[in-house]
């Protein structure tokens, strides 16, 4: 199974469409956004051929976010758990560094998925793997300085399951 994950796309509907495009390209199965989608406009054109999850970021302001979102996916909060073929996924924005370390560390699943930073990364511990997609960019030190996504192939495992892409708008 292939999941697409995203995150911080903040009301950047060129990037959106992009992001949009690509999974369809790659054909994933599901898509993950971790948070900061702004404005419910942002948040539509994940309206598309894959099933679609989100969590809420902190600049998620607007609620009608949510109810966009379950149009079409779901929205699941400040956090979820969930299943992909068999591999357990937690995600959330990872605005707290607390509640991402707990995630990964607690052992309970295969990737976390989390965002907020704006810098790609994949880490494994244990028999974890922390995947940040990434997000758009931002004059922040550490922040990527191109948009890029993410996809993981459920049928691999470890880190070797996540493939980073960069997106040109």
């Amino acid at each position: 199974m292939l999941i697409g994950i995203v995150s911080d796309t903040h009301d950047d509907l060129a990037a959106v469409e992009t992001a949009v495009s690509l999974f369809e390209r790659e054909g994933v199965d599901a898509v993950v956004h971790c948070g900061d989608f702004v404005a419910p406009f942002s948040a539509t054109p994940f309206d598309a051929d894959f099933d679609f999850h989100a969590v809420r970021g902190n600049n998620d302001g607007e609620w009608a976010v949510e109810s966009t979102v379950d149009s079409f996916g779901t929205y699941h909060g400040e956090a979820a758990a969930l299943s992909f073929d068999g591999a357990d996924v937690a995600v959330t924005h990872g605005t707290s560094d607390l509640v991402v370390d707990a995630l990964v560390g607690c052992g309970d699943y295969d990737y976390v998925f989390h965002g907020h930073t704006h810098a790609h990364g994949v880490e494994a511990r244990g028999e974890t793997v922390r995947v940040n997609p990434g997000g758009l960019p931002i004059p922040v030190e550490g922040a990527d300085d191109t948009f890029r996504v993410a996809t993981l192939e459920t049928a691999e495992s470890g880190a070797d399951a996540v493939t980073h892409h960069v997106l040109d708008e």
